[in-house]
């Protein structure tokens, strides 16, 4: 073999080497992570750890959130409720530091399992963005600069839920995309915004009429993203129903009814809608889960189960479907056809509000106890290991890096050793 050609198979080795880096090391920029469906492509990720082992550091936090960390490279973000007050921190991911704590407004107040500090921030890795259960919507950069706020209370009307506001904004090139999907407490309109990024402008809002009645119009899900051929659409769900808005002028695309059959005045929706493989899953409170596919402006119903979740949001990779209940039960469909693969199996007795997350061939699942059971992705049930932080833990984990971060109503926690790539 020539040197040259030994050269050329070195650099070879090292593009793979850096591709593999590249593809394996993700941020976690939003509640349900990097593809917004609660997977991970990261890889070698801890699976056994307690409050004094397998853990980096720990940062206390003052109250219980429901609120997802926000991870983008060496910084996380965290909707923090402190008394009456709300607040955004940033934190040194590899030290747990808090760099910088930035006033969001006061108003907190708990309402049932949640306070105001619910919704989870997003971020592009130049600037974040936040917004309380009060309605207080700001962008800061990564020094804590405030770049604009809005009162959308102000702007548009008090929100009228039962429980609180608790949607998280979902961010897509360079734009917010916000939902308000209430009825319980107000005779006004639900709306959806889109809003500039870089401005705090709105760019369009279309208000989302519903037959719903008492508390089913009230939605504390999160928007996702659909590509339905060359257009891109936000997926909503509340109010009985799943509907698909254009990107770029909010227009209601299509709309599925059979979220609500038997027109039940309490069908509130809190697991969010998912995407995978060109199928959305729209939960709602426990039964129906619909799977279904959207072609333009036509949808089809491909399977539904009454086996779903009321809080946790479902997660899948495409081939398999996974449902955690809030009673600890556990399925597994074909993400496709919707046929049983397992279920129910049984974890861990306890509430669980938390979304499991799906990476490296786990699922992670916490509960209320602070206890997250790693399931084996597949075909077979199987639990790998039982990890406490024995904490009140309403939050979903947050995975990159090679470490898990779990916020419990004390601390937030950072599992693992960071891999540096």
């Amino acid at each position: 073999m020539s040197q040259q050609q030994t050269l050329q198979i070195h650099l070879l080795v090292v593009c793979f080497i850096c591709l593999v880096a590249t593809v394996s090391a993700e941020n976690w920029p939003q509640w349900r992570g990097p593809k917004i469906n609660g997977t991970s492509t990261e890889r070698g990720l801890p699976t056994q750890w307690n409050t004094t082992t397998n853990i980096a550091w720990k940062l206390p936090v003052p109250s219980l959130s429901g609120s997802t960390p926000i991870v983008w490279n060496d910084h996380l973000f965290l909707n923090i409720a402190d008394g009456n007050n709300l607040s955004l921190w940033a934190i040194d991911r590899n030290s747990g530091a808090v760099l910088w704590k930035r006033p969001l407004g006061d108003g907190n107040r708990k309402m049932r399992k949640q306070n105001m500090s619910s919704p989870s921030p997003v971020t592009d890795g130049k600037s974040v963005w936040v917004i309380t259960g009060t309605g207080h919507l700001s962008a800061f950069d990564f020094r804590g600069q405030a770049l604009w706020t809005r009162d959308l209370q102000k702007d548009y009307g008090s929100f009228g839920l039962q429980w609180g506001y608790a949607s998280s904004p979902l961010l897509h090139e360079g734009a917010l995309y916000v939902q308000v999907l209430h009825g319980m407490l107000t005779n006004d309109p639900s709306y959806v915004l889109k809003i500039q990024g870089h401005s705090g402008k709105t760019v369009w809002k279309v208000n989302r009429p519903t037959a719903a009645v008492r508390e089913s119009p009230d939605s504390y899900s999160t928007p996702t993203l659909l590509k339905n051929g060359p257009s891109n659409e936000i997926v909503i769900t509340g109010g009985d129903i799943v509907t698909g808005h254009n990107t770029d002028t909010g227009d209601e695309r299509w709309r599925v009814n059979g979220l609500n059959p038997r027109g039940y005045g309490h069908y509130r929706i809190v697991a969010s809608p998912i995407v995978a493989d060109g199928l959305v899953y729209a939960p709602t409170r426990e039964r129906p889960l619909l799977a279904l596919k959207i072609e333009d402006r036509r949808s089809l119903t491909v399977w539904s189960t009454d086996n779903g979740p009321d809080v946790p949001t479902p997660v899948t990779d495409g081939k398999y479907f996974y449902i955690v209940r809030d009673n600890g039960t556990m399925w597994c469909l074909d993400a496709k056809t919707g046929n049983k693969i397992y279920g129910p199996q049984r974890l861990a007795s306890a509430t669980y509000s938390s979304s499991p997350v799906l990476a490296d061939g786990k699922l992670y699942i916490s509960n209320e106890d602070g206890l997250t059971t790693v399931v084996k992705a597949g075909s077979v049930f199987q639990i790998l290991s039982q990890n406490s932080l024995e904490g009140y833990t309403l939050s979903s984990p947050a995975i990159s890096d090679g470490q898990i971060f779990i916020r419990t109503a004390d601390n937030l926690w950072a599992i693992g050793k960071r891999r540096k790539d």
